[in-house]
């Protein structure tokens, strides 16, 4: 018999059972994470928790939120006979206007799936010759890996690497959606991954400013059901704050070498995301001094601002204004085979998450 899993089944009863007693009101609560957000379905979460709490998937994953415009000029800087691109692979089949990397690659471009920022420096030195771009996206979970590599490319005196950085800031976009009154949104469970960089202060703003609850969750059932707990408790007292019961792995200052390394590399932009728009200082771009390593300053890149594929609403599904059924493309010409939009790409996107754990039922509200 496995005492364990018994044991965190008994606890997932009791839970249930808790924020079934403490809940009164409808309440909608988002989870802003990607991971929690195939957590919850993979788990069933949505099926046991009471009808009147209603989960809605938020801007968490990466992928998905860079903006139609970022991701054409990286693919025209791909086309370039000197460059090697180098990324991550959930951004290989992210459609462009007219193309993608895995197109590109399909017809002989130097294109490279890589799993750690590092990689770019081996690839670098190997093959001098050729230009290595690293197309980086992410949240704070994987900046702090980008700065670390580009320090040790500038120690090394690289001069064929450089790093297109999308990388986005998870608190200002957390603090538009609590801003829009078009988003009823009554509490937020916060990363667990970026909570582990960031620590508890950058959220401070959101239950102090906007009164709206927020929780730090891992990942496991029992995490998640303890967070939406926490929540639902905060919003039955009318006493809105910020909690964690992630206290096993984050810690309240968040990892100091981290924001440090970041602190050294980026400074804040102004940034687009896909559907939301430009969010104030959301952005991380490279501090002048590593401007050499910049392939936005290297290689001059322009970015357009770009209409989203016709009836793709993979910008409404990332703010939380509708469900991924709800649009028209959803399982009819956007499936994980033929994708329209990021988010049936992404292993973490929203999309992708209700086609493999919900079979493309025609309406799902919970």
């Amino acid at each position: 018999m496995n005492h364990s899993s018994d044991s965190r089944s008994e606890k997932g009863s009791i839970l249930v059972r808790a924020i079934t007693r403490a809940s009164s009101q409808n309440i909608n609560l988002m989870e802003v994470c990607g991971t929690h957000t195939v957590s919850i379905f993979r788990h069933g979460l949505r099926t046991i928790i009471p009808e009147n709490i209603k989960m809605i998937s938020g801007p968490g994953c990466p992928v998905c939120v860079t903006d139609q415009g970022d991701i054409d000029a990286a693919l025209e800087l791909a086309e370039e006979d000197m460059v090697t691109m180098a990324t991550y692979g959930d951004m290989l089949r992210v459609p462009g206007t007219s193309t993608s990397l895995a197109d590109l690659k399909a017809r002989g471009r130097d294109i490279r799936i890589i799993t750690s920022a590092s990689q770019c420096i081996e690839i670098a030195e190997k093959d001098p010759q050729k230009e290595i771009v690293f197309f980086s996206v992410g949240f704070e979970t994987t900046a702090p890996a980008t700065a670390s590599m580009l320090l040790e490319a500038q120690k090394k005196g690289l001069e064929n690497l450089s790093v297109i950085s999308l990388h986005k800031r998870t608190p200002p976009v957390l603090e538009t959606l609590a801003s829009d009154p078009g988003i009823k949104i009554d509490g937020f469970i916060l990363p667990g991954h970026v909570s582990v960089i960031l620590g508890h202060d950058p959220y401070r703003s959101i239950p102090e400013r906007y009164g709206i609850p927020s929780c730090i969750t891992g990942f496991e059932p029992e995490d998640i059901l303890s967070g939406i707990f926490s929540i639902v408790r905060q919003i039955e007292e009318g006493k809105p704050r910020l909690t964690s019961v992630y206290g096993r792995v984050v810690k309240k200052e968040g990892n100091i070498k981290a924001k440090e390394l970041m602190a050294e590399v980026f400074e804040y932009c102004d940034a687009r995301w896909r559907g939301i728009g430009e969010i104030k200082s959301s952005g991380l771009a490279i501090k002048e001094k590593y401007r050499k390593l910049d392939a936005q300053y290297k290689w001059n890149l322009k970015t357009k601002e770009v209409e989203p594929p016709a009836g793709c609403r993979c910008g409404d599904v990332l703010s939380g204004r509708i469900t991924p059924p709800e649009c028209p493309l959803f399982r009819t010409i956007c499936t994980p085979s033929s994708p329209v939009g990021p988010c049936m790409v992404s292993s973490e996107g929203s999309c992708s998450a209700y086609y493999r754990f919900r079979g493309g039922a025609e309406s799902w509200n919970r």
